[in-house]
């Protein structure tokens, strides 16, 4: 399974995208602030108010102690660690994870039902066939 984050509204204070399934818009997202902290990037990480850098990383639901229910987690991220993607409603929500939810031009920087989108999400995943891998490309 292949799913994409497109960003589409990288703010001083939080970044906006689109997550596609197989091609497919699904959601929404939220994240902190992007900053260019990949290889040759010029940005420097600013700890819990940072988006991940962008790439290709391998997806697996697993139980988050944090958290305490089973949440995709993204594996091999540069410099981050336990990144997850979880429900939450602003920047402040997140340390470096990516929010679902729905966005509205109502209320910028923010995303609606994010519980109800990530319930969709976990359902989306646990319908793909079994051991089939899943793959996150943040753009």
């Amino acid at each position: 399974m292949e799913i994409t984050l497109k960003r589409d509204k990288k703010r001083k204070h939080y970044t906006l995208g689109t997550l596609s399934i197989e091609g497919e818009p699904f959601c929404s997202t939220l994240e902190p602030t992007w900053r260019d902290i990949g290889p040759g990037g010029k940005g420097r990480k600013v700890l819990g108010k940072t988006a991940i850098p962008e790439g290709r990383y391998p997806l697996y639901v697993t139980r988050s102690p944090k958290f305490g229910q089973w949440l995709p987690l993204l594996l091999h991220v540069p410099q981050f660690k336990g990144v997850r993607i979880h429900a939450g409603n602003t920047a402040e929500d997140t340390e470096g994870c990516i929010l679902v939810g729905y966005a509205s031009d109502k209320y910028p920087g923010r995303l609606l039902d994010s519980r109800l989108w990530l319930h969709r999400l976990l359902r989306r995943l646990g319908e793909r066939p079994e051991g089939e891998m899943v793959w996150i490309t943040v753009k």
